[in-house]
């Protein structure tokens, strides 16, 4: 998630509507599909006040509806790559949504999934307090990554030696053999089952930078474990990028890719508890 926009003037006012627009929109869409499972035999009284109560924005809706309709600033991502996540968020909301980054996108992000649990990783715990002194509803953490950008190549050739990254044996929590496991993030993301896991940080353009190798193997290694049926959905910004690709192709695999917009690509993951594969591969 870039902190310095590139849009021009007309394309943000358009890119801002949009937004707006679309958030209006996600909040008619959930009272619409509420209100179409009311029951029939409820009395009208009751009926009416919890129609009352169901168009009733949240708070956070109402920041950002405000925030991005009087801001010059507007997340990185298109409105076309925007909506390929709103389309599944509008059907499956209130989820659980982990979301690697924090930017100009956050307040849209948390408004999208009012009465669900958002949460944001950042790496720079400046960036953290500066966006939060804005936005302190917005629940974030600053966490620290173990790889740099530098090592892709030689994290991507040797992570098949290392026993503790192999997909039967891989997890998240204290695995400091596997380099790719992110090891300290906060309890919450372990103990929490992720519907929706978005990839758009940390940093990955320069030798020293983070890299997204790790967060996206992580991302995986959640989405296998997954309890239950159902799927994890996982998008990953910046595909046009090498390190982005090569690793999503390794880990994310290409058999579950459902959308490709733009920069981002969107996979629909199932469990992997109940299966087997016989070479021990992600893909």
């Amino acid at each position: 998630m870039t902190k310095s926009p590139q849009f021009q003037p007309e394309k943000k006012k358009l890119l801002v509507v949009a937004i707006a627009g679309l958030i209006a929109a996600a909040l008619v869409i959930s009272t619409l599909i509420r209100s179409a499972e009311n029951s029939f035999f409820c009395s009208l009284a009751s009926s009416k006040a919890r129609d009352v109560a169901e168009y009733t924005a949240t708070p956070i809706q109402l920041r950002a509806i405000l925030h991005y309709a009087t801001s010059k600033i507007v997340p990185q991502q298109s409105l076309a790559e925007i909506t390929v996540s709103f389309n599944v968020l509008k059907e499956i909301s209130p989820c659980n949504f982990l979301v690697f980054g924090l930017g100009y996108d956050s307040l849209m992000w948390n408004s999208f999934n009012p009465r669900g649990t958002t949460l944001f990783l950042e790496e720079d715990p400046k960036w953290v307090q500066s966006v939060l002194k804005d936005a302190p509803t917005l629940n974030a953490h600053a966490v620290q990554y173990r790889t740099q950008l530098s090592e892709a190549d030689a994290l991507l050739s040797s992570y098949k030696k290392e026993p503790l990254c192999s997909p039967s044996k891989a997890f998240l929590r204290g695995n400091v053999g596997c380099k790719l496991a992110l090891t300290g993030l906060p309890d919450e993301v372990y103990d929490q089952q992720w519907d929706i896991i978005m990839i758009d940080a940390p940093r990955g353009y320069f030798p020293r930078a983070p890299g997204r190798m790790a967060a996206i193997f992580s991302a995986a290694v959640m989405a296998r474990q997954r309890r239950g049926s159902g799927v994890t959905h996982v998008y990953l910004h910046d595909v046009d990028r090498r390190v982005e690709k090569a690793f999503a192709e390794e880990f994310l695999c290409r058999k579950y890719l459902k959308d490709a917009v733009g920069r981002i690509w969107h996979f629909e993951i199932p469990p992997a508890a109940n299966s087997t594969n016989a070479d021990d591969r992600f893909c």
